[in-house]
């Protein structure tokens, strides 16, 4: 487990890509794109999101804007 409340997998082969999107852990939804994660962390009760910092999201084999395999 990390201390980073926000885990964005790889990318994923599919129509379209996606990245797994883990909160707190636990595996809260896919994201195809920037607004999928930001929601995703809505739904989980994170009011503020700021994707460039590395304390608040953890972007695995690829940056924020990395989204085809």
């Amino acid at each position: 487990m990390t201390d980073t409340p926000i885990v964005v997998s790889p990318v994923h082969e599919g129509d379209p890509p996606f990245r797994i999107v883990q909160i707190g852990g636990e595996t809260v939804g896919i994201a195809h794109d920037l607004l999928d994660v930001v929601r995703l962390a809505h739904e989980a009760g994170i009011a503020h999101v700021d994707l460039d910092d590395p304390a608040v999201v953890r972007w695995v084999s690829g940056a924020k804007y990395h989204w085809k395999p």
